[in-house]
């Protein structure tokens, strides 16, 4: 199961950094990239997963840790899917969308 948990995490991380890169990398011309929106899914659903895998096992989690982050992923997917259906998004858009990842990735790493 160390290893599912493992080969889940690289995907989940690849996920936000899909997010978090190409909503940077759009900034000039403010849209929202289709690689987020699939970055966006691969992280929730990869972050669901890894829950139950670590439920499974002997994994001590912080269900409130969880509940935060997953709280947090929704935001953001949500954000990302209203703004694929727009053409005009602004920057400030983009910045809550790139905040909201940077804030579930901090979360991740530096709440032990």
């Amino acid at each position: 199961m160390e290893i599912v948990h493992g080969v889940l995490l690289v995907l989940h991380l690849i996920g936000w950094a899909m997010v978090l890169g190409g909503v940077l990398a759009s900034m000039r011309r403010p849209q929202v990239p289709a690689g987020a929106w699939h970055g966006a899914l691969t992280a929730l659903v990869t972050g669901i997963l890894m829950v139950g895998v670590l439920e499974m096992g002997d994994g001590d989690l912080n269900h409130i840790k969880i509940g935060l982050k997953l709280l947090i992923a929704l935001a953001v997917t949500v954000l990302v899917w209203r703004g694929r259906k727009k053409e005009d998004v602004t920057t400030g858009y983009l910045g809550a969308i790139a905040g909201l990842t940077a804030l579930n990735v901090a979360i991740a790493v530096l709440w032990r």
